[in-house]
């Protein structure tokens, strides 16, 4: 008699899958920890605020209110903003930055910029109704000491413990990255920039 390989082989595939199976509900069981998670999105790679709207997104589907202070950014129109607006008052935007330091060329009025966009999130830290947080490029505020970092990692810890919150940006401080619950670095394997093709809309803006 001939044994059909095939049959073989889907009997090996669904042993292989029965002992992932109970290895990863052992590991999922184990977890028992729910608080508020600090995730910080940083590295040279395209992507980071992309990531932290989509997490918005998903909290916006179940319901949450979600906060983002821009601190960079300035005020011109994105895809994201406006999507995000017709979630109405679920979303609390604030769009605080002037432009990146390159085009202000002026070091006091970008503190004084980074400056409101912080007040503004310690507004939305200490607001019960918001559940998830995007601080997006504080990082970049943080590399050009824009604001005491001290001030800024004293808060985060300090944050309400239901709070989520995504910090973005390039150059993430180490002192932000050992707060952190999650860190995710984006890494620059190849961008389109580099090849001549422009930032575009619905990609990235």
């Amino acid at each position: 008699m001939t044994t059909d390989p095939t049959i073989d082989e889907a009997e090996r595939h669904k042993a292989k899958m029965a002992k992932r199976k109970a290895v990863q509900d052992a590991e999922v069981a184990s977890k028992s920890i729910e608080k508020g998670v600090l995730l910080v999105h940083t590295g040279p790679g395209k992507g980071k605020s992309t990531a932290a709207f989509g997490l918005a997104l998903r909290a916006l589907g179940h319901g949450w209110r979600v906060g983002v202070v821009q601190f960079i950014k300035g005020a011109w129109t994105t895809g994201e903003r406006d999507a995000l607006r017709m979630f109405g008052d679920q979303v609390s935007w604030h769009t605080m930055g002037e432009g990146f330091t390159w085009e202000t060329q002026d070091k006091a009025r970008d503190i004084a910029a980074a400056e409101r966009a912080w007040a503004k999130a310690k507004q939305l830290m200490a607001d019960p109704t918001i559940r998830l947080l995007v601080l997006d490029e504080l990082n970049i505020a943080l590399r050009y000491d824009y604001l005491p970092l001290d001030d800024v990692i004293e808060t985060l810890r300090n944050r309400r413990a239901d709070l989520h919150v995504v910090v973005t940006g390039r150059n993430a401080k180490p002192e932000l990255i050992a707060l952190a619950d999650g860190v995710t670095e984006m890494a620059a394997v190849k961008h389109h920039f580099a090849a001549g093709i422009k930032a575009q809309e619905g990609i990235e803006f």
